[in-house]
């Protein structure tokens, strides 16, 4: 009996372990490529008109304090609006110029897909694909805005 128990327990502790590792893993595919796969942009239309989601489908955001492809955003403000990674050059996908994509350098060494010299970012309450929930909203000293095909941010 006491044997059975112990037996029980580790294998919860071993579920609840996988379960937190595939949760962790998840959460760190949203804010990058991932691997040697480069970064993917797409356009697909939504209730604000055509605008830039990543290869799996989660919207993107600039940043209004965003000057130039320089990220203004760190610390908390990239806990919340965690920046679009990518390992190498972004691929254009369905919709997108491909001369408008490109990377900027984070303080940290990272690489930043930008999109018409802006740099991309997710918002962390988007769980879903296609989830837009911080569409014009003021945040951390400035606008988080969608961005449209053409690489202007959509008001």
């Amino acid at each position: 009996m006491r044997k059975a128990r112990l037996v029980g327990a580790l294998v919860a502790v071993a579920v609840t372990a996988s379960a937190v590792i595939a949760s962790a893993a998840w959460a760190g595919s949203r804010h990058s490529a991932g691997g040697a796969a480069a970064a993917t942009v797409t356009a697909h239309s939504s209730r604000f008109g055509k605008v830039l989601f990543d290869g799996t489908g989660r919207v993107l955001y600039v940043f209004g304090r965003d000057r130039g492809p320089r990220s203004n955003c760190s610390g908390a403000c990239a806990k919340t609006w965690p920046p679009f990674l990518s390992k190498s050059a972004p691929q254009a996908g369905t919709g997108i110029r491909a001369g408008l994509l490109g990377t900027t350098r984070r303080s940290d060494g990272t690489l930043q897909v930008t999109y018409a010299g802006h740099p991309l970012y997710y918002f962390q309450g988007d769980t879903k694909p296609g989830q837009i929930k911080c569409q014009n909203v003021a945040n951390f000293g400035g606008l988080w805005l969608v961005v449209s095909p053409s690489g202007g941010p959509v008001k």
